[in-house]
């Protein structure tokens, strides 16, 4: 790509639009500037191009996301089958498990929940398809580094805010590469109270017929319900099974 293809208003639009969330429903044009580091006039054109083309909500101070925005996402759920594949095999795993389980992929740094089958709230924010976590202390995030290359993992902690959510959060880039290459020799990850407090989760990778790792699977509960090695041995068959039956369908 020549710098001269660049659209770089294009580029802040979709800067801005990314810092809405659900802990920044509503934004003031410096509490966006603040979340994107952009600088406020280039904030406040893009905020009003989204509110005059429909996308925003503007009441004189903050503004706000409107459905229109949905049009986003849903081009690539359309795009793509694989959301529409898994759900039904998430939906029998979340039911024979009990619990809430999740399908993600690897974007930059995060993952992205493009399926679920919610059991119940087991986290303090609300997932749902189209939710991000950092990948380094997710389980479906370690296992979806896991899947590549040493060098390429280490680029991803190195561009990732790498923080302890928890005090038994692995924030060592060393340790996370350790923990990285165990992943990978077992073929799971368990995550122990890394992301949030009273969490735990289990996650594999999800291959199509040729061996090329898709997105991964995991299910987590509530830390009360089961330890770390109860994880495993509850858990780990059906997802080892939902794993074995996806391979026979993504082709």
């Amino acid at each position: 790509m020549r710098e001269t293809d660049f659209v770089s208003g294009f580029a802040r639009g979709l800067k801005v639009i990314e810092a809405f969330g659900e802990m920044h429903q509503r934004l003031s044009i410096t509490d966006a500037a603040k979340l994107t580091g952009l600088d406020r006039a280039a904030v406040r054109r893009s905020l009003l191009t989204l509110s005059e083309l429909g996308y925003a909500d503007y009441d004189g101070k903050f503004f706000t996301l409107t459905p229109k925005t949905l049009r986003l996402g849903h081009a690539y759920l359309a795009a793509t089958p694989l959301p529409a594949i898994l759900q039904p095999h998430l939906d029998l795993l979340s039911e024979k498990a009990g619990q809430s389980a999740s399908a993600s992929v690897l974007d930059g740094t995060e993952i992205l929940y493009i399926a679920r089958a919610s059991q119940r709230r087991v986290m303090s924010i609300n997932l749902t398809p189209g939710s991000r976590l950092p990948a380094y202390c997710a389980s479906m995030g370690r296992v979806l580094l896991a899947g590549l290359a040493e060098a390429d993992a280490r680029a991803v902690l190195a561009r990732s805010a790498i923080r302890a959510n928890t005090p038994w959060t692995i924030t060592d880039p060393d340790r996370l590469l350790a923990e990285l290459r165990r992943v990978r020799a077992q073929g799971y990850a368990v995550i122990d109270q890394e992301l949030e407090l009273g969490l735990r989760s289990i996650a594999v990778p999800v291959e199509n017929d040729r061996g090329q790792r898709i997105c991964a699977l995991n299910i987590g509960a509530p830390a009360a319900h089961a330890s770390a090695d109860e994880m495993i041995v509850q858990f780990l068959p059906l997802l080892e099974e939902t794993q074995a039956a996806l391979r026979m369908v993504l082709r």
